[in-house]
């Protein structure tokens, strides 16, 4: 039985699998609508979520399984002082596979050690959300062609980002990855990320303030929004929310085949009349979370494909 709690889990050759059986779900997706009729998820979300609780709802109904859970701490035995640990040996008694989201990081980790289902990490405070790491993989692959010798723009939010610090942690182990990091100071990508995993891996990264100063020479930008629940105070964020805001004025300095990315959901970093630019792939990037999800659920669950 296997968990998955960081991108890492997955070596290179598996992450491509997911892809490529995510790529044919997509292309074929009767063929997989009953592979999981007698398997049940779990989607334990402590913290609230529209995208990645309901895309796994999605995933598994697609695949002609059902769904349990709830979607609030308040709404589960957690306000009741029930641990996590717990909960999840009662939840592996109602279900095959579960999907846990939690405000503190290794909450998932530590509910993996008790289960007995395979546990997928939906988000855990600032740390990793890996699911939404192999969308942003599978939405990179399929606009571009390829995960290798790209020039990528991460905007906002660096600091406490789970998707950024996931999507870095996959994308070095791939040939010719640029990084261009633009943050306000305050909001700089963590030492570990910095230290740890590109310069330690030799990465060619620079870090920018200014948008305008990066565009013109990306293939993605992956836009963040700033987000409240991460601040400590009010003050600090109001300061930092309206930081960065991508306009049409502002995608003019951009290769005409350069993509936006977000892993939603937006505030206001991304100006609605961006939506009907060609280039903004990010509601495209909802969908492939559904087809990437569809994959992991099979991959994790063992289950025998379609032919």
């Amino acid at each position: 039985m296997r968990h998955l709690m960081s991108p890492l889990d997955l070596s290179v050759e598996e992450l491509n699998s997911i892809l490529d059986l995510a790529s044919d779900i997509e292309k074929h997706p009767d063929k997989y609508a009953h592979v999981c009729d007698d398997k049940r998820l779990a989607t334990l979300f402590y913290e609230p979520s529209t995208r990645t609780r309901l895309s796994f709802e999605a995933a598994m109904m697609n695949l002609g399984g059902k769904v349990l859970g709830f979607s609030s701490a308040d709404s589960s035995s957690a306000s009741k002082g029930e641990s996590v640990a717990d909960t999840i040996r009662v939840v592996s008694c109602y279900a095959d596979i579960c999907a846990m989201r939690h405000p503190k990081e290794g909450a998932p980790l530590v509910a993996s050690m008790a289960s007995s289902i395979p546990v997928i990490n939906a988000g855990d405070g600032g740390h990793q959300h890996p699911t939404q790491t192999l969308t942003d993989l599978l939405t990179i692959r399929s606009l571009k062609g390829h995960l290798d010798n790209i020039t990528i723009g991460l905007c906002g939010d660096l600091k406490f980002g789970r998707t950024v610090h996931s999507l870095i942690e996959a994308l070095v182990r791939y040939p010719n990855v640029r990084f261009i990091l633009i943050s306000p100071e305050e909001l700089r990508i963590p030492s570990y990320i910095r230290e740890d995993v590109l310069i330690k891996n030799n990465i060619d990264f620079q870090e920018v303030e200014r948008l305008e100063d990066a565009l013109p020479d990306l293939d993605i930008l992956y836009m963040t929004r700033v987000q409240k629940e991460r601040f400590f105070n009010e003050e600090d964020y109001v300061r930092m929310k309206d930081f960065y805001i991508l306009d049409k004025q502002k995608m003019e300095l951009a290769k005409k085949d350069m993509y936006i990315l977000h892993p939603l959901p937006r505030v206001n970093e991304i100006s609605t009349e961006v939506d009907s630019d060609p280039r903004a792939a990010y509601f495209r990037q909802v969908q492939y979370g559904v087809y990437v999800r569809m994959a992991l659920i099979l991959t994790l669950l063992e289950v025998k494909l379609p032919c």
